[in-house]
């Protein structure tokens, strides 16, 4: 039998603590940090699988606990905050963390968004093959296949479904997406985004899904949605 997922909650507050256990004990075993210092000393000693990590902690703000845990570990973070403003989620997308929650949360949301991230750390740029619902990706062959035929993409079309496909489940800044595209001068220039997403989404949406694949994550960036059933 599977021992279940380690979670680590990196938070002063003794009732999100408690209300964090309870929601997630069911798939998680959870062990709980106070302060920063303390978390990330409990990362290195207990390694877990995914770490949810309130940035208002009493020793250290967040963003240092994940700058800090970033030097030496690819655990997957889910920062879960009261800070809901465009440039705190960037902030910390930018510097490392694999999603990002506001405080007040709903708990499917939460769980799933946990899913999502481990789910991607077995999705990796040295990986050859990504399936997501009715898209696959062949990286050695550079072919991408909607239904089980193949679609053209530009060269530009295809390098941008790469990023998104290698972080799936994972909210993709502009600028991290600019940066990797188009290269360190294009940052600013948010308009090649949108005009390439919406011919992505042309090409490899289908009104029949559930579920759209790409989705907007409005003033941040963009998120590659991992369906709960492929078909």
């Amino acid at each position: 039998m599977n021992e279940r997922p380690l979670a680590l909650v990196i938070d002063d507050e003794q009732q999100i603590r408690k209300l964090l256990r309870i929601l997630l004990e069911e798939e998680y075993r959870v062990f709980e940090s106070e302060s920063g210092r303390q978390g990330l000393s409990d990362i290195a000693a207990r390694r877990p699988d995914v770490v949810l990590l309130d940035l208002g902690l009493p020793d250290m703000d967040g963003m240092v606990v994940l700058k800090r845990l970033r030097e030496w570990s690819r655990v997957p973070v889910l920062i879960l905050s009261v800070r809901e403003g465009p440039d705190d989620k960037v902030a910390a997308l930018d510097g490392g963390a694999d999603d990002y929650v506001t405080k007040p949360f709903e708990s499917v949301e939460l769980l799933a968004r946990l899913r999502a991230i481990q789910r991607r750390g077995a999705v990796g740029p040295d990986e050859p093959y990504f399936q997501a619902g009715h898209l696959a990706i062949d990286f050695n062959s550079r072919t991408v296949s909607v239904s089980g035929d193949e679609v053209k993409l530009t060269a530009t079309e295809y390098a941008l479904l790469k990023v998104l496909a290698q972080h799936a489940g994972k909210v993709v800044t502009h600028k991290q997406l600019l940066r990797e595209v188009w290269g360190p001068n294009a940052e600013e220039q948010s308009q090649y985004l949108r005009v390439y997403m919406t011919h992505l989404r042309k090409k490899i949406e289908i009104s029949e899904a559930r579920e759209k694949l790409l989705r907007t994550e409005s003033g941040i960036g963009y998120r590659l949605v991992i369906p709960t059933r492929s078909h």
